[in-house]
């Protein structure tokens, strides 16, 4: 007969056992910080853009510590090529594009690592770089290159309310801009291949629509009718199929008329623009969220959204026969590129266990060949999170994904603590991709639900539509009934709950704190909005027009505005808050923490205050975003693990 002993509890009075179960948690949180700090150095590369060969690659990497442009080889037999950086700038490259004649790379640039971009141009082999577009006090975005190769699409946002959004065509060789469009919230997504048919997309959040403008008559005709219920947001046009009798085809995404974005195909024929769209691939069970075609119009690439996890198809426009791509190396796909041939794919792809890396798929055999090279990872197994379903308040399901703490419950002193995490949008989605955040808080004995509340995109057109303005209570409940699962099934108990987010999930955070004060223990706001009113005077004009369908219009909504502001209820706050900001944020400006921190501190509430130097509303540098994660585990781990007398006087302050 065997007698099973708990080492920490064995012949240990009160105060012995609750400071050996200290110290054990001590030492764990102190192994989570040191995963931190190995993960967040985890560098990925993404984005990738091909020479019309194939030959060679373009990407985003941040393994230098910040995201740059590289470039390499693509081998798919023998060993990986160096990668080779084009260092043209201090600021981070968010995006780069390579032109059609192979001479230019376009590359987007956070302005001093903040929100607004600049648009650069820079030969291949890294020499004559040239800034085209943007400034400090000016956003400029990127756009797609013509068929030709010789101009890139410069657009440029309204400065002020009331003025228009302008895009150009830039001379790389000369910098020299003519004007192409201009619109409201216009972005230029296609040009035809001699550029007489151009493709807008247009409209606030939730609402875009496409038309395709033919400049040569001056007439705009759009790809589905609008005004509707639902958004267009994505389109490219080619040559039609052969035999179908009509030059060109549009292919776009559109939840228009449809339950969730799908595949829809117009003709193109400057005489006749009398055919209807038609829906070409339907899934009831999945999103369309990228598409691509080669330059003939004979072959597209789809990527379609389940539940989170990324599926392929290839679809022929002859035969009109799709075929299923099996063996994705990852859980999700981003940032796809069909090649020109069509024979060629290179995406990005990641998993909770991986971050992102570039493989190759051959289009004849189907076939995978890792394209980039990666980062060491710890040896330690990291959290595979699985996928939760359960209802919302109002029996609306919902979805989040749990990575379950890791290790027994000896190793926590028996405390079951969690954290919601919100994502941002809120018409983003949260996936199963690589977060060091989330693997350390599970490592540091804190699980993680990263739930997707309505509102989310990838679950269809009203569950996206479903909080818009006078819906938002119903994003509320949801946090409240996310909370509720995770008591539910045993993963937490009462007062060790913590509710965390960024952007539109910080927003959510505050609102928690501030409008259901008993669920949570604490929370931690990044980069969220704590006074709407406030973030409509003070944030991006383009960013504030696009606003006013998901959020409310600021002067017929005041009053709404008002009620729903966590600011506003800041003295019902009684949990402590850790509150982290970008300094150069201009999206959600820096005003929004600056000023809930300020109240909290007149109501002597338990607050803490982190300002990132040098970054906007993304942290885009590896050291901001183990600063992020170090921060939140201090700050979480005493306040969710500590002992439950000390919990429970936090919780009734």
């Amino acid at each position: 007969m065997s007698l099973r002993v708990e080492p920490h509890y064995f012949d240990l009075g009160p105060e012995g056992r609750r400071s050996l179960v200290d110290r054990v948690l001590a030492d764990r949180l102190e192994r989570a910080r040191r995963l931190a700090v190995e993960l967040s150095a985890a560098w990925g590369s993404w984005g990738p853009t091909m020479t019309p060969d194939a030959g060679r690659v373009a990407f985003v990497s941040d393994r230098s510590g910040s995201p740059q442009l590289w470039v390499q080889d693509v081998v798919l037999d023998g060993p990986l090529p160096e990668a080779v950086p084009l260092r043209f700038t201090d600021d981070p490259v968010v995006s780069v594009s390579w032109s059609a004649d192979s001479a230019w790379l376009a590359c987007a640039v956070a302005t001093g690592g903040g929100v607004r971009t600049q648009v650069w141009v820079v030969r291949p082999d890294g020499t004559d770089a040239r800034l085209v577009a943007g400034s400090s006090t000016q956003h400029a975005e990127l756009g797609p290159w013509t068929r030709s190769g010789h101009r890139v699409i410069v657009t440029l946002p309204a400065e002020a309310a009331g003025e228009p959004t302008r895009a150009f065509l830039a001379d790389p060789a000369t910098g020299s801009l003519e004007a192409l469009a201009e619109g409201d919230l216009i972005h230029v997504l296609d040009l035809s291949a001699y550029e007489r048919m151009l493709v807008l997309r247009d409209g606030p959040r939730g609402h875009e629509f496409c038309v395709v403008v033919d400049r040569e008559r001056d007439e705009e005709h759009p790809l589905m009718p609008h005004p509707a219920r639902g958004a267009t947001d994505r389109a490219i046009i080619r040559p039609a199929p052969a035999g179908s009798g009509h030059p060109g085809m549009a292919y776009f995404v559109t939840e228009v008329g449809l339950p969730r974005r799908q595949l829809v195909s117009l003709a193109i024929d400057p005489d006749d623009w009398s055919r209807a769209p038609e829906v070409l691939a339907v899934r009831e069970d999945a999103e369309l969220e990228a598409l691509d075609a080669d330059d003939a119009g004979r072959r597209l690439l789809l990527v379609w959204n389940v539940a989170g996890r990324s599926e392929l198809e290839l679809y022929d426009t002859v035969e009109r026969v799709f075929t299923p791509i099996t063996g994705l190396p990852g859980a999700v796909a981003t940032s796809p590129v069909l090649s020109r041939d069509g024979e060629s794919v290179v995406l990005a792809v990641e998993g909770p266990q991986r971050p992102r890396e570039l493989w190759h798929l051959e289009v004849a055999t189907l076939g995978w060949t890792r394209v980039t090279d990666v980062p060491e990872l710890p040896g330690t197994g990291l959290v595979e999170p699985s996928l939760e379903r359960y209802e919302g308040l109002d029996g609306l399901e919902i979805t989040g994904w749990l990575y379950r703490a890791t290790g027994s419950g000896a190793a926590t002193g028996g405390r079951r603590a969690a954290m919601l995490h919100l994502h941002g949008g809120p018409e983003s989605q949260e996936r199963p991709v690589f977060s060091a955040q989330h693997q350390a808080m599970a490592a540091a004995g804190i699980s993680v639900l990263a739930p997707n509340v309505r509102g989310s995109s990838g679950f269809g057109r009203e569950f996206g539509h479903a909080d818009d303005v006078h819906g938002r209570q119903g994003a509320f409940d949801d946090v409240t009934a996310s909370a509720r699962h995770l008591v539910e099934i045993g993963v937490a108990e009462e007062g060790r709950l913590a509710v965390a987010g960024r952007s539109y999930g910080g927003y959510l955070t505050l609102c928690g704190l501030a409008f259901t004060p008993e669920v949570f223990a604490a929370g931690v706001d990044v980069c969220g909005m704590s006074d709407l009113l406030a973030f409509y005077e003070e944030t991006e004009p383009w960013i504030a027009e696009a606003a006013v369908t998901k959020y409310g219009d600021p002067v017929a909504d005041r009053a709404l505005l008002e009620a729903i502001s966590p600011l506003n209820a800041a003295d019902r706050i009684r949990s402590p808050l850790l509150v982290v900001h970008g300094e150069l944020d201009t999206n959600v400006p820096v005003g929004e923490a600056r000023r809930i921190v300020a109240r909290l501190e007149q109501l002597g509430r338990e607050v803490e205050y982190l300002e990132l130097p040098g970054e906007g509303h993304e942290y885009r540098r590896a050291e901001s975003r183990r600063t992020l994660v170090d921060a939140m585990l201090r700050f979480l781990a005493p306040r969710l693990l500590g002992s439950a007398e000390a919990g429970s006087r936090r919780h009734s302050r």
